[in-house]
């Protein structure tokens, strides 16, 4: 399960950056929003599932609340989840 939340990890973050450096640009310069629409799709269902997969990750390492904030914060900022994956997701 590590291994998949891992993986969440990355592609939200990889989603939130396309909307920002991708979406966002061609929604208010170019007034594109399909692209935007697209993208805002695939973050959303990413974000919830890497916020589903913390919770069980947390239940299941035992990891405590303090690391699930660190983890849910993560998901709310420009390459957080890069450097949660990093720092927190790694074994070994």
């Amino acid at each position: 399960m590590l291994k998949n939340f891992r993986i969440t990890a990355i592609l939200e973050g990889i989603s939130y950056l396309l909307l920002f450096l991708v979406g966002m640009p061609l929604k208010y310069i170019f007034a594109h929003t399909a692209t935007n629409m697209v993208i805002g799709y695939i973050h959303g269902f990413l974000f919830i599932l890497y916020v589903i997969l913390a919770v069980l990750v947390c239940y299941r390492k035992g990891w405590n609340l303090k690391r699930f904030f660190l983890l849910f914060i993560a998901a709310l900022l420009p390459f957080g989840t890069f450097y949660a994956e990093k720092k927190y997701l790694r074994e070994g």
